[in-house]
């Protein structure tokens, strides 16, 4: 018996690895987070599955199912939205099965601002503007932020910041992402990305409040940068006509006399 835990994607029930189609297929039980995982992707359960919602359900609940099953001898699909590595609580599920000694995977899924940035139709780091993305989040009544994680603090780097489980407070995170980035910085919030109901904002840090409204569901990815629908910008070097690499050696003298 082993558990599996698969990420489900961000919303779109094709947005999900062959992989975790295989596994949700061959697991005779089903754990979900119903409040984000699409139903779509429950079509893929083997007839006469057992499916259970684990919204409402407590850390010690969820451990009761997957304990029953493992008494049972059956398998367990284990799913969370987007990808499991960030804001999934897949740890401390891993701590309570590792401590019970029942075995366990896990499959990645599709993470909710790589399907925001393919709404936006953006590369976020484009050269000579930004190379990094920060993945972060303001404080919430779920987990408190640790002292050195604060927005001014990655501002400061000038990378591309995807602000997650903070819509709600839009105005504190225009007024600490303002003096680092300027009034006329491009942001862009997605609502419910890949879902059908998918919506978007353009804005800057300027007119952003005044755009958005009331509309402030939960449920939403701000992303800030200069590389948010940004026209000039470097070219890369990879495909470079004069470009010596291992695939296309050129010059001279190149580094790679030979292509494999």
């Amino acid at each position: 018996m082993t558990v599996h835990f698969i990420g489900a994607g961000p919303g779109a029930p094709d947005l999900l690895t062959l992989r975790g189609r295989d596994l949700i297929a061959a697991c005779p039980v089903c754990l979900y987070a119903g409040s984000l995982v699409p139903e779509g992707v429950l079509a893929h359960c083997p007839p006469g599955a057992r499916i259970v919602n684990t919204a409402p359900l407590s850390l010690e609940e969820i451990i009761a199912e997957i304990g029953a099953a493992h008494a049972e001898g059956k398998d367990v699909a284990r799913l969370h939205s987007g990808d499991l590595s960030i804001w999934s609580a897949m740890g401390e599920q891993l701590r309570r099965l590792r401590a019970l000694g029942i075995p366990f995977t896990v499959t990645p899924g599709v993470p909710s601002f790589s399907a925001a940035a393919a709404a936006l139709e953006a590369e976020l780091t484009l050269p000579g503007l930004a190379q990094s993305v920060v993945l972060t989040r303001t404080p919430g009544r779920a987990s408190a932020m640790p002292d050195g994680e604060k927005l001014a603090a990655f501002a400061a780097t000038g990378a591309v910041l995807a602000i997650h489980l903070s819509i709600h407070l839009l105005d504190k995170v225009v007024a600490e992402l303002t003096p680092h980035y300027g009034a006329g910085c491009p942001v862009a919030i997605v609502w419910r990305a890949s879902w059908p109901d998918q919506r978007i904002i353009r804005a800057t840090l300027a007119t952003l409040e005044g755009a958005v409204g009331s509309e402030m569901e939960r449920t939403a990815l701000i992303l800030v940068g200069k590389t948010l629908g940004a026209a000039e910008f470097d070219e890369s070097r990879l495909y470079a006509a004069d470009y010596d690499r291992r695939y296309r050696p050129v010059g001279a003298e190149p580094r790679y006399p030979e292509a494999p």
